[in-house]
């Protein structure tokens, strides 16, 4: 028997890395068939606003109608690449938790496709990599996206500015 997903949780915070992830989860629904479901997330880190002294929910509301945008337009794309089956949603919490236990158990989510961290050593060791943690801690599959859609290594940021001014 094939393995099916029929519920993908695609976390999206406008890296690069998540964009790879977005664009290979179409391939893979695709594949899965028409029921199979994609679910776009943005999660805003609220503990990055509790240090601000004079907390200020315009910059909140900023922050969710970028995610917004972003994520509408990620959709556009999915529905024109043939995907119908795909929703979006803005949460606020601890990126890690709402990723790897809350959204899996409340959308039944049986496949997290997830950009590699884009933190180096030292932030990583510091702060801890989502994408670690939620390797680490979900109950489902988890793949972690390394590679653009020819499957060659994702390029860093520096390295397509590079790439970009050569061309």
């Amino acid at each position: 028997m094939l393995q099916r997903y029929k519920n993908i949780l695609v976390p999206v915070d406008g890296s690069y890395e998540a964009e790879l992830a977005f664009k290979k989860a179409i391939d893979v629904a695709k594949r899965n068939g028409n029921d199979t479901a994609i679910h776009l997330v943005h999660v805003v880190d609220t503990r990055a606003f509790q240090n601000i002294s004079s907390f200020d929910t315009a910059m909140v509301e900023q922050v969710t109608d970028t995610a917004k945008k972003t994520m509408a337009g990620y959709v556009e794309d999915a529905k024109k690449d043939g995907l119908t089956n795909i929703d979006y949603a803005v949460e606020y919490g601890a990126p890690k938790v709402v990723i790897a236990k809350d959204l899996p158990k409340e959308k039944d989510i049986d496949l997290i496709m997830i950009g590699a961290t884009g933190l180096n050593a030292v932030e990583r060791l510091l702060i801890g990599s989502v994408t670690e943690y939620v390797t680490r801690v979900a109950d489902c599959d988890v793949l972690v996206v390394r590679t653009d859609l020819e499957n060659k290594p994702a390029l860093s940021k520096a390295q397509r500015k590079a790439q970009q001014k050569k061309n």
